[in-house]
């Protein structure tokens, strides 16, 4: 074999710009664990053609091999953007972020590999991301230990994941006065549920986060089930609605009935006003009935919420219906803004961390990065790294990114929340009877 590389290498000598010659050099030295070699081929594809899909999955598979994992889940991050990632590709994306300690995203890319292969079995990732077999729960069945679990749909049960995350308050910038808010009416009463009590006050409840998105409203819901080391839910509208009458409900009373068992839970309804939309604007009957049955699990009918907490989010609080925010049910309604400069530089802190960087004015950037939220904030840190990306691809070293790197990307970048927040106005001056709006007038600065 290294003797056809060499000749095909004399080749690239005399047509070193033939791009499916040298990928082609490329493979070979990759299946001949020519890691170093590999490398530098796919590297001057990418010098001659920047973007090239097979050199950058390339690249990965070399930087897998060599097991440096951080550089290559860089690298598949993109190409998992863009879905341009085959099921072997996605495996070891998936090992490399369980190498990494991502767990939170290897649980997402391991659901798309076994919808892919349902068949698919691997005993150390199995371990660590997946479920015991189906038959293996039972209704005796607890949670009690550190790994995730996922329902089969063959057990009759929902397929959604329970973990225990490992983030905590410190862990999310910013938000200092949301997080004092969730931790009078979460963690504080776990902790002194005696007190509690004796004020006649529930251990349990639910709250509302709204806001525009990409401020970390699910992150934040994260970081209160691993506050209080509690079993933590995220339940999608995949996960609740079907196709057959009667069976979104069914699928509901499932994920609650299952948190009651294990209590300490956090239960995180993600876009809850898709399933708590305002019954006076739907038409379809069968969407009332899943909205009923969400507001009698709310209200503990069919068995006690003690120590289940309920999080939900929305970008569209004037779309979930005004039942849910009576007492018992999302009693606290909590705004999320756009981190302030301080949470800004936080935020930055960490998106830049295990980056190759230089020493970088934080607080600069946070100044000139009002508004943005927290997903705006790793948009330019993602932009300012594939600018070096780029770089390194050609000068063929790592080339680390500086502050004018990510001022260039700010430029790049506007803040996503402008629309949102053009919205939010009007509800909040023609459509705040109530006061619920108060807050995004308060971040806004109008005085009505």
């Amino acid at each position: 074999m290294s003797e056809a590389i060499d000749q095909l290498k004399e080749a690239l000598s005399f047509s070193p710009e033939n791009i499916p010659l040298r990928l082609h050099v490329a493979d070979m030295m990759l299946k001949e664990n020519l890691l170093d070699d590999a490398a530098g081929q796919f590297n001057e594809v990418l010098k001659r053609n920047y973007g090239n899909a097979k050199a950058r999955k390339g690249l990965a598979s070399v930087y897998f091999r060599q097991k440096k994992f951080s550089t290559a889940i860089i690298v598949f991050e993109e190409l998992w953007k863009q879905d341009e990632l085959t099921w072997d590709e996605m495996v070891q994306y998936v090992r490399c972020l369980v190498k990494e300690n991502s767990m939170s995203d290897a649980v997402e890319v391991y659901k798309k590999v076994l919808a892919l292969n349902p068949s698919f079995t691997d005993v150390e990732l199995d371990a660590i991301l997946r479920t015991p077999s189906a038959g293996a729960f039972n209704d005796d069945f607890e949670f009690d230990d550190d790994d995730d679990f996922a329902f089969d749909d063959e057990a009759g049960k929902p397929n959604f994941l329970m973990e225990k995350p490992d983030l905590k308050f410190e862990d999310v910038g910013g938000m200092e006065q949301v997080k004092r808010e969730i931790a009078m009416k979460i963690i504080q009463p776990l902790k002194n549920p005696d007190l509690y009590k004796a004020f006649g006050k529930k251990i349990g409840g639910g709250i509302l986060l709204y806001g525009p998105p990409g401020c970390g409203k699910t992150y934040l819901a994260r970081a209160t089930a691993g506050e209080i080391n509690a079993g933590f839910i995220n339940i999608g509208l995949h996960d609740i609605l079907d196709m057959w009458m009667g069976n979104s409900e069914k699928n509901l009373h499932a994920v609650f009935e299952f948190a009651r068992k294990n209590a300490p839970c956090v239960v995180f309804f993600d876009e809850v006003d898709a399933l708590g939309a305002s019954r006076s604007d739907l038409r379809q009957s069968s969407m009332r009935h899943v909205i009923n049955q969400f507001l009698a699990e709310l209200d503990g009918v069919h068995g006690k919420n003690d120590g289940v907490l309920v999080l939900a989010a929305t970008n569209a609080p004037w779309s979930v219906d005004s039942a849910f925010r009576r007492p018992g049910r999302f009693d606290r309604i909590i705004f999320v803004a756009p981190p302030d400069e301080q949470g800004r530089v936080e935020i930055l802190k960490q998106h830049l961390k295990n980056k190759p960087v230089e020493p970088i004015d934080i607080n600069a950037i946070a100044k000139v990065t009002d508004g943005y939220s927290g997903a705006d904030l790793q948009a330019i840190v993602d932009i300012a790294t594939e600018l070096k990306l780029e770089e390194s691809f050609t000068k063929g070293s790592v080339e680390k990114i500086t502050s004018k790197d990510l001022q260039k990307a700010v430029k790049q970048h506007r803040p996503t929340t402008t629309e949102w927040f053009n919205t939010a106005r009007n509800y909040a001056l023609y459509a705040n009877e109530s006061g619920l709006y108060d807050e995004i007038l308060k971040y806004l600065k109008i005085k009505k």
